[in-house]
């Protein structure tokens, strides 16, 4: 065990010098000295430069140490060392931090540092500084430019080895291009960035109006303009700013509503509240959606790169209004942020709170110091050259007694007064002519000496009127800030916004109401619905394009089936389709989606038409290309698709449509132009795995081209319309023979007979390339959807036709609040 070390006995003289503190006293002195170290040295900036000390300083060490914009980067770790060794003894990590917050783009209106490497992003910290490099910016050299000349005092550092500028000269009026952020002890500072040509403007105004007051400011300088872009809502507070120094206004995200899937629509962001990251905006949807306070998202993708710039993509499900989610993300997300203005700076090392024009007076008395200064110091410096010259201009003149002189003088002393005493000269100018080498002295001429004494006059003189003249000071200091913004200015990136006007959730519901609607499909194999289950009237539809081969009554957030050549029933939702512009009686088909966007057919597997999915009604019809019939008893699964019929090897669906009322006559046409036709109600409905029933008797060698039903109460009757061609031609490349016969020509005969004929083939034509029976009038289309013209219906139900104008893919009758008669040519749509 460890013995205990007895304590040690004090001597008999000792005598104990306890000094009796009051504690809040020691507590208020030393709380006074952190403060002001806090204030003063560290948290806030100067009103002049708009620097902090250790931005300040790192500007000051970088242009000491030569780092140019036309030099290569060197390692932040060593302009950091500089900086600490010399000028700010706070440690490295304060130092960095300045450093890279100077060089981040969407930190800094105008970034006074170049980085190279990782210098981090809104949400992620930069590299280590031994992995970054850096150099001064263009901007920073403005910042510190004519700081040799005497235009700034310097004051010791820390430990009075070195010395430091108090302030920088500060071409750029930084404070308010910049802003800044800072907490200090008992205050803080937060000031919004500004466009520099804006400011510029507003300062050369007041120094041409002095008397100006914020509204005449305002005029140059509405607002801020925030790094990141976005929008300001709201520019009450803004001016409370300018007049008083506090203020608060609302940032908001730049965001549009695209298609960013044929089938889906998003919100995406392109520019963020200043200060608000992705991954910000990323975690609180995620935590809203999950809590469910959020509904109408089903993804978020943030697909920001370098080329391309900030791009979050914001998924909306189907059956919501992108633009009333919008407003919701505002409301519930980091997307709309308020930036709180506190314009508190120091201005002759006194803390103070600044309205606009105190804080833009204050920098241009600190440019209109600068530039007299500045001023003085040429004046002086061209001053004592031209001194040098005027003595050379003397020497020059004899200079072979020059020669003389000097090499008679028993020394340096002796030489020099004897040049003072010959020549008039002074001791400065005796000894510059002394300690020039010879062969110097030779190669001057009269006339540059000459020439150079009178540029130094004139520039004397140029000095002297801005000294002695106010109002020309001020005209130096305006042209220069012009070329500053000229040289460094960029585009307004902040859209300013009176108000927010009325929020889009009052107009539009957050939800797409379940209103009735009309699902159509277009010869194109176009998909689309419209706003109203409102039916055109007879003759009514025509729409300058296209025609609809199929058109069903639904509600923009229910279902419908699309029926396939495979005999498949396919389920669609509603709300994936676009709404028409146009209206029921004239929709611009053009406005819809392809099939193929819309459904993943098989290769060759067609789109027929469109079904309820009611479960109730006289159910489907389907005709097959070998002759088959078949009526589906209305059926609705629980799944995305079903077959409806069974199809026998090499057999297909080229017809399929859904009974309204069950008395319609069931027609087929086949390739030899044979037509049949007989009541609905004579095929006995099967369940979906029936595989149908005898329809047509098909001659060999020939094959099914048209099925469908026909309504025999159509207002106009029904027409037939056939083409013929040969069979040996490319689908689609002949117009062919096109013969229009009123339905009623044709007797109805019984089922799984032979039917007959429609149309009479003449030379060269040997088979029907398009069929088609439905209502009158009909509208043809070509492949493109552009009409095509058809001749006059005739009496002649086995006559030959006429020559088309350009080949038919399609035909249809007015658009209806009820099923078309299915099928075309070719089969239906292909997908």
């Amino acid at each position: 065990m460890a013995r205990r070390t007895p304590p040690q006995e004090l001597p008999e003289d000792f005598e104990e010098h306890i000094l009796d503190i009051d504690v809040g006293d020691e507590m208020r002195s030393s709380f006074l000295e952190y403060a002001y170290s806090v204030i003063y040295s560290r948290a806030l900036p100067d009103a002049r430069d708009g620097l902090k000390p250790v931005q300040r300083r790192i500007l000051y060490t970088m242009n000491d140490m030569g780092l140019r914009p036309d030099r290569g980067h060197v390692k932040s770790a060593r302009v950091v060392g500089e900086v600490m060794g010399k000028l700010h003894p706070h440690g490295d990590s304060a130092i960095y931090d300045a450093l890279v917050r100077m060089a981040q783009p969407w930190s800094m209106r105008l970034p006074m540092i170049d980085g190279h490497g990782n210098f981090g992003s809104p949400d992620d910290s930069p590299a280590a500084m031994r992995y970054t490099e850096c150099r001064m910016a263009p901007a920073a050299v403005a910042m510190t430019a004519s700081i040799d000349e005497d235009t700034v005092d310097f004051k010791p550092n820390y430990d009075s080895r070195e010395t430091e500028p108090a302030v920088l000269p500060a071409a750029i009026p930084n404070l308010i291009v910049n802003g800044t952020t800072g907490i200090a002890v008992g205050m803080a500072t937060n000031i919004a960035p500004h466009n520099l040509v804006e400011v510029v403007q507003a300062l050369r105004h007041l120094i041409r109006h002095p008397e100006a007051n914020v509204d005449d400011l305002m005029r140059f300088m509405p607002g801020p303009d925030l790094p990141t872009g976005g929008k300001i809502v709201g520019l009450d507070g803004v001016r409370d700013a300018y007049e008083t120094g506090r203020g608060t206004f609302r940032m908001r995200a730049t965001a549009r509503v695209e298609s960013i899937t044929p089938r889906r629509k998003g919100i995406v962001v392109t520019e963020l509240p200043y200060g608000v990251g992705t991954e910000r905006v990323v975690e609180r949807i995620k935590v809203l959606v999950q809590a469910k306070k959020l509904q109408g998202i089903s993804d978020v993708k943030d697909l920001t790169d370098r080329a391309k710039g900030l791009r979050l993509v914001i998924e909306v499900k189907n059956g919501f209004v992108p633009e009333a989610l919008l407003e919701q993300l505002y409301k519930l997300t980091p997307m709309e942020d308020s930036f709180g203005i506190n314009t508190v700076a120091l201005v002759e090392g006194q803390p103070r709170t600044l309205g606009l024009k105190e804080l833009l007076q204050v920098f241009l008395d600190h440019r209109f110091d600068v530039v007299r200064r500045r001023s003085v110091f040429r004046r002086t410096k061209a001053a004592d050259r031209l001194h040098l010259v005027d003595g050379l201009l003397i020497a020059i003149l004899d200079i072979d007694e020059v020669i003389a002189v000097i090499r008679s003088s028993e020394n340096a002393a002796a030489a020099k007064e004897r040049l003072t005493a010959v020549f008039d000269l002074t001791e400065v100018q005796a000894d510059y002519i002394l300690d020039m080498p010879l062969r110097r002295l030779t190669k001057f001429s009269r006339i540059e000496l000459e020439k150079e004494s009178e540029e130094l006059r004139h520039t004397i003189d140029e000095l002297d009127a801005i000294l002695a003249d106010d109002a020309l000071l001020r005209t130096v200091v305006s042209e220069e800030l012009a070329e500053v913004a000229k040289t460094f200015g960029t585009p307004r990136r902040t859209v300013l916004l009176e108000s927010a006007g009325a929020p889009v959730t009052a107009a539009a519901p957050l939800e797409v109401a379940d209103d009735p609607c009309l699902v159509y499909l277009s010869s194109s194999g176009l998909l689309a619905r419209t706003a109203t289950d409102e039916a055109p009237g007879q003759g009514e539809g025509r729409a300058n394009h296209d025609v609809v081969v199929s058109a069903v009554r639904a509600t923009a957030r229910g279902e419908v089936g699309g029926l396939t050549s495979r005999g498949r029933l396919v389920k669609i939702g509603v709300l994936e389709l676009p709404q028409l512009p146009g209206t029921a009686n004239d929709p611009h088909l053009a406005g819809g989606l392809p099939v193929s966007e819309i459904l993943a057919l098989d290769a060759g597997e067609r789109l027929l038409g469109l079904c309820t999915l009611t479960g109730d009604g006289p159910g489907l019809a389907l005709g097959t290309r070998q002759g088959v019939v078949k009526r589906v008893n209305p059926e609705v699964l629980g799944r995305d698709e079903w077959e409806v019929v069974r199809l026998a090897d090499g057999d297909e669906v080229v017809g399929a449509l859904e009974l309204v009322t069950g008395r319609e006559a069931l027609c087929f046409v086949t390739s030899d132009a044979q037509l049949l036709h007989f009541a609905a109600d004579g095929v006995r409905p099967q369940g979906r795995t029936g595989g149908g029933i005898a329809g047509i008797r098909v001659n060999a060698g020939q094959h099914v081209a048209w099925f469908g039903a026909v309504d025999p109460d159509a207002p106009e009757g029904s027409v037939v319309v056939t083409v013929s061609g040969a069979s040996t031609a490319l689908p689609g490349t002949e117009p062919g023979a096109v013969k229009v016969t009123p339905f009623s020509e044709y007797p109805a005969k019984g089922r799984a007979t032979g039917g007959v004929r429609c149309h009479r083939f003449l030379k060269g034509e040997d088979t029907l390339v398009f069929a088609w029976v439905g209502a009158a009038p009909a509208r043809a289309a070509a492949a493109s959807g552009a009409p095509v013209d058809l001749p006059p219906a005739t009496g002649r139900r086995d006559g030959s036709g006429l020559p088309g104008s350009q080949p038919i893919v399609a035909c249809a009758g007015p658009v209806a609040a009820r099923p078309i008669a299915g099928g075309t040519a070719t089969g239906g749509v292909q997908g």
